[in-house]
């Protein structure tokens, strides 16, 4: 019971550092990658689908992106949709292809980044964090029903205890090489 308990908290704590992988390979640093655009959606027939559902995405040169949309009549939408997402960016359709350039950061908008970087790193620290808390919360709860042991029941605290640390220092070291990556020049 305590093995599936701490089995669990180390699952979720995995997905939290996943997911902050995930979220920091949105934030771009000058090069240009199809993932930039994966989180934009695009009105298509009255509903919001993603850009992929709805044109090709590419990559021209290291750093311009390249949107190919499989119907002519959503070149406009596509373009507003890039304009008016977080990127930054400044579309350029040519008939059925758009060009979106990626500019080059500057010193300024790396730090930015750094700090949206930091703030996503913090977010999977809390999510950890009420993982333990999760953990914790229903190990008490077999004490209470006198399922453990007050023995068992510290020793699996420490157990979950050891785990949290462990993976807010793997979190820690995926932030330290994002914020690399973003400083390089």
């Amino acid at each position: 019971m305590i093995e599936d308990i701490k089995k669990d908290a180390s699952e979720r704590m995995k997905k939290s550092v996943a997911a902050l992988g995930t979220s920091l390979a949105k934030i771009r640093a000058g090069r240009a990658h199809t993932s930039l655009l994966d989180h934009l959606h695009v009105s298509y027939y009255g509903s919001d689908v993603p850009l992929s559902q709805v044109a090709n995405v590419g990559v021209e040169d290291s750093r311009t992106l390249v949107v190919t949309p499989w119907e002519k009549d959503m070149v406009s939408v596509i373009e507003k949709a890039i304009m008016t997402s977080d990127l930054g960016v400044n579309p350029m359709s040519a008939g059925l292809t758009i060009r979106i350039p990626i500019p080059a950061l500057t010193e300024e908008r790396r730090r930015d980044l750094v700090k949206v970087a930091k703030s996503e790193a913090e977010n999977a620290r809390v999510a950890v964090r009420n993982i333990r808390r999760d953990a914790n919360s229903t190990l008490k709860e077999l004490l209470k029903e006198k399922e453990i042991s007050e023995d068992e029941q510290r020793g699996a605290e420490d157990d979950v205890q050891k785990l949290t640390d462990a993976t807010i220092k793997e979190i820690d070291q995926v932030l330290a090489d994002k914020e690399v990556d973003l400083m390089e020049v």
